[in-house]
């Protein structure tokens, strides 16, 4: 109980306080002492009517004291209103708005994608740096300078802890997407759930901004495969859409994303990331209508211009019933280096049934895994011949 209450309220309580200290050091100490003071009070008291005011005016409260017993810092005092007496003086209106600037502030153009990664599970995920690391495979010491190095550029350049204004936010929103995304596609790994995380990020983002399709967008399609995950591997092991159990997909899950959906295209959306939700609405389908699939594809290609997004296609086209035509365009794509370029042509080759040239396709896709389940589902491939 107490655990989820400090997941929900973090992003928001670290968000009040930045905004309230202009610093993100001072703000994290004082929202982990807040923390702390309530995993001991809590537990015997109960947990406040508003938590997250508690913990704001506690945390508020702290940051104070501590400014206040360091006398080189002394003159900040007078720049601090005084703290609030009342907890529910505190408005949750305020404190979600600081949550949208903190996330942009994360993600602003001027740090390194690395930093607003880290950046943003730090300060609204509320993952410990250890955490992240081992989510991200690199060591704690790495994560630990990653954090450093953002936070000293956002002090150092004076990234404004603030919303752009409307003429640089599509370009701004566009990062806070990519990161999101890119925290889900990291996976799962370890006791952090990174694909749990995104979709809570997600989650927020939409909230705060209702009116952003692509917003929706997103959150339709993490919340789509993130109800998927249990059925994706068995063991380690990869497991295809074609062959997954669908038992243990998360129906309500999949409800949730398809709301999303139905939200973002209600918003007249029509970006990448509305087009991907449809897709994965698509094909989590009793039936799957891979001729709709297709067409979605290549109007995610439009958009983007991917030979990966082209690849996809291609692979659609084969489920729809013509694997020679999307052997075609498979062999139109530059993508040698790529792993799934070699296995997908193994596969539509040994659908026309040309064997030794499938199993040479699946030899050089083979080449390129750097994972055990794709050199498992690879070596399985060949077996069959």
């Amino acid at each position: 109980m107490l655990e989820q209450v400090f997941r929900d309220e973090w992003g928001r309580v670290l968000a009040s306080l930045v905004g309230y200290l202009g610093d993100f050091d001072r703000a994290e100490d004082a929202a982990q002492e807040a923390f702390a003071i309530a995993a001991r009070r809590w537990p015997a008291a109960g947990v406040p009517a508003n938590p997250g005011a508690w913990l704001v005016t506690t945390a508020r409260n702290r940051a104070i004291d501590r400014i206040r017993r360091e006398r080189t810092l002394a003159e900040k005092i007078h720049l601090l209103p005084p703290p609030e007496p009342v907890v529910d003086e505190v408005d949750d209106t305020v404190i979600k708005d600081e949550r949208l600037e903190l996330i942009f502030t994360c993600c602003h153009p001027a740090l390194p994608l690395e930093g607003q990664v880290a950046l943003t599970l730090r300060a609204l995920g509320g993952l410990e740096t250890a955490e992240i690391a081992r989510a991200f495979l690199v060591s704690e010491e790495t994560m630990k300078r990653r954090l450093s190095r953002a936070k000293a550029k956002i002090k150092a350049t004076a990234i404004p802890f603030a919303v752009p204004g409307a003429r640089l936010l599509p370009d701004r929103l566009d990062a806070v997407l990519a990161v999101i995304y890119l925290i889900y596609n990291e996976g799962y790994s370890g006791r952090v759930d990174l694909g749990a995380e995104a979709v809570r990020l997600g989650r927020v983002l939409a909230e705060l901004m209702p009116d952003e399709p692509e917003a929706h967008g997103l959150l339709a399609l993490m919340t789509i495969h993130h109800a998927r995950r249990r059925a994706r591997f068995s063991g380690e092991d990869l497991v295809l859409l074609d062959d997954q159990d669908r038992s243990l997909w998360d129906a309500s899950q999949i409800a949730a994303g398809r709301a999303a959906l139905d939200r973002a295209l209600a918003l007249g959306g029509g970006g990448p990331y509305v087009v991907q939700a449809t897709i994965a609405s698509l094909q989590t389908r009793e039936r799957i209508d891979w001729p709709r699939v297709a067409e979605m594809y290549q109007r995610l290609a439009d958009l983007t211009g991917s030979p990966v997004v082209e690849l996809n296609r291609a692979v659609a086209v084969a489920q729809a019933g013509d694997p020679a035509a999307a052997l075609r365009a498979v062999d139109r794509l530059d993508l040698d280096e790529y792993l799934y370029l070699h296995s997908t042509r193994g596969e539509l080759l040994q659908r026309l049934g040309r064997d030794a040239e499938a199993q040479a396709a699946y030899r050089r896709a083979l080449e390129l895994a750097t994972s055990a389940p794709e050199r498992r589902f690879l070596n399985r491939r060949l077996e069959k011949f």
